[in-house]
Order: structure tokens, then C-alpha cells, then sequence
């Protein structure tokens, strides 16, 4: 049997805030090698290198270490039993979340550009939030074949 509709909507809003973080990043990248002064290697290191540190470990971490992937696989299905990701209402939340985000890696990329002082914090931080991201989306699909938790998605969410 398939997954329900909701279910259906859940994961895909799950790969959705993925992606957008993903490009938002890459946005604010390009735009910081952009504006930002310093050497192409400077900007390499600080836009790319270093973040995807934090980039993996927020990835890595809850899927290899059980205690924090049995508590991420929770608030992924409590969310999903509250109906979160399966209303407009919530689909805008995700949006807003990562729009206000997207301003605050912009607005610190213009600061600094005038300043001189590198956002390499905000570049960090928006890394480890999307490899948070994609380690939920990852565990959607982990969720999905758990054999307690399957006839709950193949009915109705709210069941």
C-alpha cells in the first residue's frame, strides 16, 4: 500500500526546505564572492571549506549516533502528526524561517563588505542548519520503513 496524501506532502515539504536552504546558500555564496574583498582562496576557504565542516557534522551526527537520530526520527513524526508541512499555513512558516535567515547571511555579506570583517559565522551556522536539513529528509525515508510506524502513514494523518 502507498503513503498517504499527507505523508506524501510531509516528505515533500521535508526535500523542499532542503533544496531552498541549499540554494539559498549557494546564493549567498556567490553573492560574498561577489561583494566580499580578498583572494579567491581566502573566499574558497571561508564560503565553502569551513562551513561544509559544520555542514557534516550536523549531517553526520544525528544519523550515525542512535540517541540523536531516535530523537531527530521523533520530532520528525511529531511534526508530522501535528500537521506540520501539510498546510499552507505551515509551508509559509518554512518559508519565512529560511527567508529570515537568507536576510541575515545577506545583511551581514553587505556589512562586511563595507567593514572589511568576513561573515564567516553567518556562513557556518546556515551550513549546519542545512545539513540539519538534510538529515531530516534523509530520515524521512528511514521513517517510512519502520514497520511500527508504516500503517500510521499509509492511513490518514491524523489517525
Amino acid at each position: 500500500m502507498g503513503v498517504s496524501p499527507a505523508w506524501r506532502m510531509f516528505r515533500r515539504m521535508q526535500y523542499t526546505a532542503f533544496a531552498a536552504g541549499a540554494l539559498i546558500y549557494a546564493a549567498a555564496a556567490a553573492h560574498a564572492w561577489r561583494v566580499l574583498p580578498g583572494a579567491p582562496s581566502f573566499k574558497l576557504r571561508w564560503t565553502l571549506l569551513y562551513p561544509s565542516l559544520y555542514f557534516l557534522v550536523t549531517l553526520i551526527t544525528p544519523l550515525a549516533a542512535p540517541p540523536l537520530r531516535r530523537m531527530l526520527q521523533a520530532h520528525i513524526w511529531i511534526s508530522f502528526r501535528t500537521g506540520f508541512g501539510q498546510s499552507v499555513i505551515s509551508v509559509l512558516a518554512v518559508v519565512l524561517v529560511l527567508a529570515t535567515a537568507a536576510g541575515f547571511i545577506y545583511a551581514d555579506t553587505a556589512s562586511a563588505a563595507h567593514s572589511g570583517r568576513f561573515p564567516e559565522s553567518a556562513f557556518s551556522a546556515y551550513a549546519a542548519g542545512v545539513g540539519v536539513l538534510l538529515a531530516q529528509a534523509l530520515l524521512v525515508r528511514r521513517i517510512e520503513r519502520d514497520p511500527t510506524l508504516r500503517p500510521r502513514i499509509e492511513s490518514a494523518a491524523w489517525r
